[in-house]
């Protein structure tokens, strides 16, 4: 199954637990429980606690974080670039970009990494973003913790199917009503 998709890659980030919010959504939990063909989990920071890198852990072989603001682990970098199929894939907290989440900023981080699709987080808001050629990426919270801008957010996570010079991305959120939606892009 996991072939026709390609290579499976949880995206998430902007935890804050237990600071911000006591646990990720229970439906959310059952959805990744339920993703036994991941096999990568590329995290923007703010974890916050060792124990959620560790839960982290137990869902993919390959797991990548980098850190956040608020990250009491510092071993994380600051940032990282994986290759994943054909893709070169940078990865950033996003509190380093001034003002945050914006395009241009975004995209003289991505050249700086050198990649193909810059993932970053801080903002807690999904987004999938195309600018000149690239691709930019923020998961947004799979919490749903306030942030620095917003105190209503939306709980969502990010699966890309990654296969061959083609990226699906599946982006999960969890609705007022208790109800997951789940849109898609491709690029």
């Amino acid at each position: 199954m996991a072939r026709s998709f390609g290579e499976l890659v949880l995206v998430l980030g902007d935890l804050h637990i237990p600071h911000r919010a006591a646990a990720i959504p229970e439906k959310f939990q059952t959805l990744l429980k339920a993703a036994q063909h991941v096999q990568h989990v590329i995290c923007t920071g703010n974890l916050v606690s060792r124990d959620q890198y560790d839960e982290l852990r137990s869902l993919a072989p390959t797991v990548h974080v980098v850190k956040g603001d608020f990250d009491e682990n510092s071993s994380f970098p600051d940032h990282k670039v994986v290759q994943i199929g054909n893709f070169k894939i940078g990865i950033i907290h996003g509190h380093q970009v001034v003002p945050w989440g914006d395009v241009n900023a975004l995209a003289q981080v991505q050249r700086q990494l050198d990649c193909d699709i810059l993932i970053t987080g801080h903002t807690h808001v999904n987004e999938v973003t195309e600018y000149e050629g690239k691709w930019f990426v923020n998961p947004g919270s799979i919490t749903g913790s306030y942030g620095a801008t917003t105190t209503e957010v939306t709980p969502s996570f990010m699966l890309l199917a990654i296969q061959g010079s083609s990226v699906v991305i599946y982006v999960y959120e969890l609705l007022p009503n208790g109800e997951v939606d789940v849109s898609k892009s491709e690029f």
